[in-house]
């Protein structure tokens, strides 16, 4: 009998949410509070999100050996395992580069588990079930973002008040993390269906395209230069301040920051600001559904740039919190607004490519 993708989809993007929004920006919160230099936080952790840049390299290993369901269970394992890790390396002396190998290996599990999830994804249903799915994949993913860098960042700033102590605090937030990753891996292993197509592909030298040819086809396109400066240019500024905003919201006045405490930061950037950012995404698909990409695009990077100039006002205002509140909102809902336009050119961008290897 079929299983419903309503029993597992749900919480296979919940699990994919949950390592990247750790990994890459609860991370940087975590490493702030328990004292590590500002430089430092910002060089090591921009180097976490690379393993997502560069997952198709390794996408035809998770294609050929085994299947999406096997890669499925068995990374969501390892993930709790690098969790764990991670929770536990927090009470050591010397945890910092112990915990970022933690995280860096985590960050490869976790990409990993990405190129399995989207093709069980295509494997499991139908034409029909994924084009309406989209929207419900995408809704689990953001609520794992709201779990991670709100839920848990709250919890943490909760345990340090009352317990006293930061790195047991981070501890226990982390380490729930983890036993959230191993429930839903229990889970995934008896809701999950064995689609008859999810079998290991047998690569055959009739199939090979000489990986030279793809990518002179791919630099020969018109304007190439052109549009891979977009899509490097196009969220430069927020990609910058990424890292800097938890950085920022926590330093003390004195040092430059609003002097925030952990669970205000989790509230104000981890849980309204992820949900204006939805709120945005949402908005922006409506736009670009009614006018169209060419209309959209420059007033939708505008929208999306500079918002980036209420932090330079905070810096020098030093605002309630209140406003805090809102101008991170307003800023976050600006990227999430910004950001639509973004994805609908990768994606047209994409079947352009598509085309031309298909050729090839």
């Amino acid at each position: 009998m079929s299983r419903s993708p309503w029993l597992y989809i749900p919480t296979l993007y919940f699990a994919s949410g949950v390592p990247y929004i750790i990994i890459n920006t609860v991370s940087v919160i975590f490493y702030k509070k328990l004292g590590v230099d500002n430089t430092q936080i910002a060089v090591w952790t921009s180097l976490l999100y690379l393993p997502w840049v560069i997952k198709m390299f390794w996408g035809p290993i998770v294609d050929t050996y085994s299947t999406k369901r096997t890669w499925i269970l068995y990374t969501q394992l390892a993930m709790f395992c690098c969790l764990g890790l991670i929770a536990f390396c927090l009470q050591l002396p010397n945890f910092f580069f112990i915990s970022l190998g933690a995280l860096t290996v985590g960050a490869f599990i976790s990409a990993t588990y990405d190129i399995a999830t989207d093709g069980f994804y295509l494997l499991a249903l139908s034409p029909e079930q994924q084009a309406f799915f989209v929207g419900i994949r995408s809704l689990f993913y953001r609520l794992a973002v709201i779990f991670g860098s709100g839920l848990l960042v709250v919890l943490a700033g909760q345990l340090e008040g009352y317990l006293d102590n930061i790195p047991l605090s981070w501890t226990i937030a982390i380490g729930f993390s983890a036993v959230v990753l191993a429930i839903l891996c229990i889970f995934h292993r008896f809701s999950l269906p064995l689609p008859d197509a999810d079998k290991p592909r047998q690569l055959q030298s009739t199939d090979s395209i000489p990986f030279w040819t793809i990518i002179s086809s791919y630099f020969a396109q018109e304007k190439i230069l052109v549009i891979l400066a977009f899509i490097l240019l196009y969220r430069f500024g927020e990609a910058m301040l990424v890292k800097f905003a938890s950085l920022f919201l926590l330093d003390k006045p004195e040092a430059g920051g609003l002097g925030l405490s952990t669970s205000d930061v989790g509230l104000v950037y981890g849980t309204f600001g992820v949900i204006s950012l939805i709120a945005g995404g949402i908005l922006g698909g409506l736009v670009i559904a009614k006018y169209g990409l060419r209309r959209c695009l420059f007033p939708m990077a505008l929208a999306l740039n500079l918002p980036d100039l209420f932090y330079v006002y905070m810096a020098y205002n030093q605002p309630s919190l209140n406003l805090v509140y809102l101008l991170v909102s307003l800023e976050q809902f600006g990227y999430g607004f910004g950001f639509t336009a973004f994805s609908v050119y990768l994606i047209r961008t994409y079947a352009l490519t598509k085309n031309i290897i298909d050729v090839c």
